[in-house]
């Protein structure tokens, strides 16, 4: 259905059409963006770092344990960013709610006219909003959560969205970032598994670019060439410096 109907009274009519109304909307928008952040973090950095020291002529053990501790660092610190990012997003939003209530309590004629207000702009008129300005002083916790929405443009946070966050950001990183890692578990020779890992990364960049497109509903080939490009130039760029300081 379109939107959840439960505990509203509707007329049967509109609610059968509402039964028979199939919305394909995409609703997962917080976790495919925890996953594109981690995943393309995971798969650019630890990608950058092996690059740059086969640049520096390191080992491909070296390489290997110096992209396991990034791995391991850059997942917790990208997790804990995650989880600090949506318990700020709660923590503003509880204030804002609480500030909310407490002026419909104190200047409830106040809050009345920045509903006309909320209203008027939509193009309602007067004798129209009118009814609903009434209906929802009558009932303040539709009140409120109509200003929280409208006037403020906040939605309630789930309140399990800050370890959500930080779970799903720091599997991703983890799984992009053994991505570039695998060549160098297999190959001696760093010189050798860094044209395996630019060829194994340059393509998980392209695959997880084109899904990043598709799933955000932007072009998936050009997010694919984007998103490949973004990881090559970094990649290059270690590589360069490396080359260039540790000939």
């Amino acid at each position: 259905m379109a939107t959840s109907t439960q505990g509203v009274n509707l007329d049967p009519e509109k609610q059968t059409l509402l039964n028979q109304h199939q919305e394909k909307h995409f609703t997962a928008g917080e976790i495919v963006r925890d996953i594109i952040i981690g995943v393309s973090d995971g798969l650019t950095v630890p990608f950058a770092l092996a690059a740059g020291l086969s640049g520096a002529n390191a080992t491909s053990s070296i390489v290997l344990t110096a992209g396991i501790a990034e791995v391991a660092a850059g997942a917790i610190s990208m997790g804990l960013g995650g989880y600090l990012a949506a318990k700020s997003e709660a923590d503003h939003y509880a204030r804002e709610l609480r500030r909310e209530q407490e002026e419909i309590k104190s200047v409830p004629d106040t809050e009345a006219a920045e509903v006309a207000e909320i209203l008027a702009h939509y193009g309602i008129e007067p004798h129209e909003y009118g009814p609903v300005v009434s209906a929802l002083r009558k009932k303040p916790q539709a009140w409120l959560d109509f200003m929280m929405k409208f006037e403020l443009g906040l939605e309630k946070p789930d309140p399990r969205r800050a370890l959500q966050s930080a779970l799903t950001i720091a599997i991703a990183y983890i799984l992009g970032g053994f991505v570039p890692l695998i060549p160098y578990m297999f190959i001696p020779s760093a010189q050798d598994a860094v044209i395996a890992s630019v060829i194994l990364t340059l393509a998980a960049l392209l695959i997880f670019g084109f899904a990043k497109g598709y799933f955000t509903g932007n072009k998936p080939f050009r997010s694919a060439f984007q998103t490949a490009l973004i990881g090559a130039i970094a990649s290059a760029a270690a590589f360069g410096m490396a080359k260039a300081v540790h000939p």
